[in-house]
């Protein structure tokens, strides 16, 4: 019997579906599904984990935060645990009756390091599969790549996975060791922990440095002339000489303008827009931010979508097609799609297709492009938004350029120059089918040279220039990128992880005065972690071992190595770093003025209940309190409510961020509470109504999550994120 390991459950039965040479018997070990068939002729049985069924962490000896010297974390043993005993007990007792195993894991450094962890369990329970074990590699879950995959077996790469156990173990060494005496330095312990990371660290520096930049940024002033002008159409120009540094020149430029201008040159452009390369990972999480869905999130959708079978391995470096991707037979998936099929059926009828190309061309994974057709109502919107994105980007791709007409104006008023202008599409070629970001068109009107047309308003804006803007999602993963900082796996959850841990909000990115701190004590004290240079170093070295060309624990003891020097840098300033946070912890508890006293209002708790309270900084002269909420970052926003004058502050936490004052008294919140609750109540009547159509029975989607609910995991040692399209996350 042949037994075949993949990644997840629906990824396991999926497999068997494909491969079966007839009827599929399914069964379980406990709780654990598995599926029996043949295939070539060969009995087979297909099992599916839950990502890692080891996870390293360090003996129960170490385990006690303050009475442990984090120092001695740094050379400590790491053990492999079973994170999931119910999967590994299955393993163990298919494995027992197994001949040969295939792993079937997601082709990557981290697929690779979990199909290895299994082949362990394997072999504890039967040895002689060592000498018989092979490994189908596949990009995409449908019948014709998987049944490629297994038609073409090769062999586990134990280099692959030593690169992802490197980034392991490096990733819990450091993130321990430095969380610990970054915690134990500021007396933060329990759920108020202070994590560093390798990589979450330079990347809340770059965030932080960004907003210091902001700070100290002094604005110029400067003056824009504008005017308005018909001619049958409407239209505006703008001064020629665009941004007046002086102001009594702007006036006296403004104060010449008369009520006519005559038109002294017309400019035609025609301008080809290329179509856009296929979507390698960043890119694809890039665009996802662009529609307003997190790089996190939509990590997440695409990997539900690539086990579902309706797009390809959403990690990949590629931006070329293989010739290996059929691409009429994707398209005619796609011709069923609401809202591009049509699109997708004119250009099948095309001669010749000829996709785009980016400068990225690997051979692990092609580009993420769709898979198979999937309706709307086979879908959640959020999922329905990703599948569309990915869709039109395949079409995109194979589209004509997309071409464009600019038209230039240059008029005189009152010998001022002026000058108008305005972009149309003439052929929409790829903007036809991915609107994302497309411009609306600056029509004006046809003009000739020599032509007078009125000018009906003049304006003069006094303006400022801007300090340099923050990082929005996307573009801060393009910035790892390039510096090296992460993985395309991993970069979408050490983003997440800032947001968990309180140090930046929104999108862009604000941090907190408390990440604020902590960058600039690491900076100060501690630059090998907050700068790029030493974590994209250790990245290369996880290349190099994945390649062969350098050992695992030669890259781990040089990590060793590197965190030593950093630890007795940070020993020597203990004091001083923890001065710097502490400033930073006070600056975000403060909330804004009390209405009584003027004093300020800063988040306390309770000696008896732990819960948290507003109160004034004048006490006990002055004894006003608010209650706050008990769950979820608080964060300042340094305004005060329009109603009642009390603070007002961002909450984030559970399913969006929400803003309130204060003052649960006030009249807003008041209102707020009530429509809420009218809200719930209306909700709560339609769906009586509802349950008395249906006979009560629960809908497919609630059903579907008590069955796939599990208990939440316990509490692990705080580490550098784990890739997020994995289970574990």
């Amino acid at each position: 019997m042949r037994l075949i390991i993949s990644e997840k459950a629906n990824a396991a039965k999926k497999i068997s579906q494909f491969l079966a040479e007839g009827p599929v018997k399914d069964g379980k070990h406990r709780s654990v599904p598995h599926h029996t068939f043949k295939w070539k002729g060969e009995e087979c049985v297909s099992v599916g984990l839950k990502g890692h069924v080891l996870n390293p962490e360090y003996p129960e000896e170490y385990s006690n935060w303050q009475k442990v010297e984090p120092s001695n974390l740094i050379d400590a043993e790491i053990r492999k645990s079973v994170s999931e005993k119910g999967v590994a007990e299955a393993v163990k007792s298919l494995s027992k009756k197994a001949d040969a195993v295939i792993i079937a894991t997601d082709f990557d450094r981290e697929g690779e390091l979990i199909g290895v962890e299994a082949l362990s369990l394997a072999f504890e329970a039967n040895p002689k599969l060592m000498d018989h074990v092979e490994r189908a590699r596949f990009s995409a879950l449908t019948k014709g790549e998987v049944t490629r995959a297994f038609n073409e077996l090769v062999e586990v790469s134990r280099e692959l996975a030593a690169a992802g156990e490197a980034r392991q173990d490096i990733d819990l060494i450091w993130g321990a060791t430095l969380t610990r005496w970054v915690s134990r330095a500021t007396k933060r312990y329990g759920s108020a922990f202070l994590s560093v990371g390798r990589v979450q660290s330079p990347t809340l520096v770059l965030i932080s440095e960004r907003e210091r930049e902001r700070r100290a940024f002094t604005p110029e002033p400067y003056w824009e002339i504008e005017a308005n002008l018909q001619n049958g159409e409407a239209f505006t120009a703008r001064h020629a000489a665009g941004r007046f540094k002086e102001e009594d020149v702007a006036k006296a430029a403004y104060e010449s303008l008369t009520e006519t201008a005559r038109v002294t040159e017309v400019k035609e452009k025609s301008a080809a827009r290329p179509a856009l390369i296929p979507f390698n990972t960043t890119g694809f999480l890039t665009a996802a931010a662009n529609i307003g869905i997190s790089p996190s999130r939509a990590a997440r959708l695409a990997e539900d979508l690539y086990t579902d079978g309706y797009i390809s391995y959403p990690r990949t470096d590629n931006t070329v097609y293989p010739q290996s991707i059929g691409l009429r037979e994707v398209l005619g998936h796609l011709k069923r799609v609401e809202g591009v099929g049509q699109y997708a059926e004119r250009l099948l009828k095309s001669e010749k297709l000829s996709p785009t190309r980016g400068k990225k061309q690997t051979t692990d994974h092609p580009p993420i492009y769709p898979t198979g057709y999937a309706s709307k109502k086979a879908l959640r919107d959020d999922q329905w938004k990703i599948y569309q994105l990915v869709v039109r980007r395949f079409l995109a791709t194979l589209s004509a350029p997309a071409k464009t007409l600019r038209t230039t104006v240059r008029l005189e008023s009152g010998g001022e120059p002026l000058i108008a202008g305005g972009t149309v599409v003439t052929e929409e070629g790829w903007l036809a089918v991915y609107p994302y970001g497309r411009r609306a068109d600056e029509e004006i009107p046809k003009l000739s040279e020599g032509q007078e047309v009125q000018v009906t308003g003049t304006e003069l804006f006094a303006k400022e220039t801007q300090p340099p803007g923050r990082y929005g999602q996307g573009r801060l993963l393009r910035v790892m990128e390039d510096l090296g900082l992460g993985t395309k796996a991993t970069r979408p959850s050490i983003i997440q992880n800032l947001y968990e841990r309180g140090y930046v909000h929104d999108d862009p990115l604000v941090p907190t005065e408390t990440g604020m701190a902590v960058a600039q004590a690491l900076k100060d004290f501690a630059s090998e972690i907050a700068t790029h240079k030493m974590t994209s170093e250790l990245e290369r070295s996880m290349d190099e071992i994945s390649e062969g060309r350098i050992s695992k624990d030669s890259v781990v003891d040089r990590s060793r190595d590197v965190l030593r020097q950093v630890y007795e840098h940070l020993e020597s300033s203990q004091e001083e770093f923890a001065d710097i946070v502490w400033d930073g912890i006070r600056e975000d508890s403060v909330l804004g003025p009390c209405k009584n006293c003027g004093k300020n209002l800063t988040i306390r708790r309770a000696k008896k209940s732990g819960k948290r309270f507003a109160g004034c900084s004048g006490y006990p002269e002055c004894d006003q309190t608010y209650s706050l909420p008990p769950r979820g970052e608080i964060i300042p926003l340094g305004t005060l409510c329009d109603v009642c004058g009390s603070p007002e502050i961002k909450v984030v936490g559970g399913r969006r961020p929400w803003i309130t004052c204060i003052d649960m008294q006030c009249p807003k919140q008041q209102e707020k509470r009530a429509a809420a609750a009218a809200k719930k109540a209306e909700k709560a009547a339609a769906n009586g109504k509802d349950g008395a159509k249906g006979g009560g029975r629960a809908s497919a989607t609630t059903t579907r999550k008590r069955a796939t609910s599990k208990k939440a995991p316990a509490k692990k040692e705080p580490v550098e994120a784990r890739e997020p399209m994995k289970s574990t996350t």
